[in-house]
């Protein structure tokens, strides 16, 4: 039995009265953390000890495909094919210099290492707004890495 199927048996015992709700509220105080759920309505689920809310959460675990899309941001729409055409060449040319600069480092040796840059992701140039980088990760261009990081898409020909 997994986590999930151990959450639905608990809904069934939640549901049976209270003297099983008693018992099993813990548990589930235990378990549902660890989803991969929006915590603060886990924090008041369990908080509460609402049942409804409950079946709700269970059942987004049991079916994660059947979660509304997400409805695009109007900010990225926005966005022009011309201002994402000067973005990418403004990210290219910084990821460019930037593994360049890592490259030509002189280290505390008479001769340098030659080796090649491992950077893969900066952070974008700045005179773009974030609206333009998302944009870009959405149209497959760029690749959001976290913290503000993107790294270019390899292509795979």
């Amino acid at each position: 039995m997994n986590a999930i199927q151990k959450l639905r048996q608990l809904v069934t015992e939640v549901n049976k009265g209270p003297a099983s709700a008693m018992q099993a509220w813990p548990v589930i105080a235990r378990l549902l953390p660890r989803m991969p759920l929006d915590q603060a309505e886990v924090a008041r689920v369990c908080e509460a000890r609402d049942p409804v809310g409950l079946d709700v959460l269970v059942t987004r675990l049991e079916k994660p495909g059947a979660q509304q899309e997400p409805k695009p941001d109007p900010a990225i729409a926005a966005v022009t094919h011309e201002e994402m055409k000067a973005a990418m060449h403004a990210f290219n040319k910084r990821l460019k210099l930037t593994r360049l600069n890592d490259e030509s480092r002189l280290g505390g040796h008479y001769t340098t290492g030659g080796r090649a840059s491992q950077i893969d992701a900066i952070q974008p140039p700045s005179e773009y707004p974030p609206p333009v980088w998302k944009a870009l990760v959405a149209a497959g261009r760029l690749r959001d890495t976290g913290d503000g990081f993107y790294a270019p898409v390899e292509n795979k020909t």
